[in-house]
């Protein structure tokens, strides 16, 4: 009887004993299995950790803002939160410096603007759109002509139109040399075959208070920095320099519809070092993509005067090489690249 109990747990042990390799071997089969799929997929386990989002400019700017209130509604689709880290100097080429020749990851992106497309024309740094992955465009705010109320022209054409008879009269005001709403001014000048007195000032704000003054003629800055004046009846404007009329300002014309091939504003987006793996900047579009539709981001935006024009990351990179093409020729013909 002793013997038989003995054999009887013998073979019970066996029995556990075959299970648990079996169960210890499917398992390890399964778990094999997953690590090798999410291998294959790459992105799968992208982001395991916080994001960091380079502003190459300072705090309290419009890019500045534009970058918090997309991280704060990004976070809610990647499931990570994402830092924004400000990385001023050298007009933007600090920021810029340090996001190119990050680990390619997908762990430190960079909102750009448009700047991206023009200081490798002049000289100020060898990096340029190449030097990115492209993830996903976000907003365009277009140069806006405006003029005093009781300015002698009431429509663009009527403005073309004096400025053809009178070269050189009307002074438009604007940004430094080689910035972005002086190359406003200067693409109505090419598409209309017109001559402007361009004067720069340090931003669109002296330059807004020139013409309030009676200083000069017009202005080429963006629609939310005169939307108020406007509003006011102490300005007008007649025209914007974009492909799609302003969300703020529905009813003022494009230079688009009058004719003309002038397409010049501010534009900013997310990009990541060149060699980030594409299923890592794929996630990351389909991220933002879902952000700029937040209730929240589009309540800032609209509040801010902000236009939000997303593109995505094939449409974005064909945008950007146009652009970088598009102001190298136009820089050079202002004499201003080196």
């Amino acid at each position: 009887m002793k013997k038989k109990w003995i054999l009887f747990v013998l073979m019970v042990s066996l029995v556990l004993f075959t299970a648990a390799c079996s169960s210890s071997s499917s398992n390890a089969s399964t778990k094999e299995g997953a690590e090798n799929a999410s291998d294959k997929d790459g992105g799968n386990s992208f982001p395991e950790k916080s994001i960091t989002l380079i502003v190459p400019y300072a705090a309290g700017g419009g890019t500045d803002a534009t970058a918090r209130a997309l991280a704060k509604a990004a976070e809610k689709h990647l499931g990570q939160s994402i830092g924004v880290v400000n990385k001023t100097g050298g007009n933007a080429v600090v920021g810029i410096s340090e996001a190119a020749n990050a680990k390619p990851d997908g762990y430190t992106i960079i909102m750009n603007a448009n700047e991206i497309a023009l200081l490798p024309h002049m000289g100020l740094t060898p990096i340029t759109y190449e030097d990115f992955a492209q993830v996903a465009h976000i907003n365009f705010d277009p140069s806006a002509l405006t003029v005093p109320a009781d300015a002698p022209y009431d429509t663009l054409e009527e403005f073309l139109a004096y400025a053809k008879e009178n070269p050189g009269k009307i002074r438009v005001g604007g940004t430094g040399k080689g910035g972005i709403w002086h190359l406003g001014s200067a693409s109505i000048e090419k598409a209309a075959d017109v001559q402007f007195n361009y004067v720069p000032f340090d931003g669109a704000a002296p330059a807004k208070t020139a013409l309030l003054g009676g200083h000069i003629e017009a202005i080429t800055v963006s629609p939310a920095e005169v939307l108020a004046q406007v509003e006011a009846g102490e300005l007008k404007t007649l025209g914007v320099l974009s492909d799609e009329r302003s969300t703020i300002m529905p009813d003022v014309p494009t230079f688009k519809e009058a004719g003309y091939e002038a397409n010049v504003g501010v534009w900013r987006a997310i990009d990541a070092p060149s060699d980030t793996p594409p299923e890592v900047v794929k996630v990351l579009e389909e991220a933002f993509s879902k952000a700029v539709e937040d209730e929240e981001f589009v309540d800032f935006m609209n509040k801010n005067g902000l236009g939000i024009a997303f593109k995505g990351t094939e449409e974005y990179k064909e945008l950007v090489a146009k652009d970088h093409e598009f102001f190298g020729g136009l820089l050079k013909e202002l004499g201003i690249t080196q």
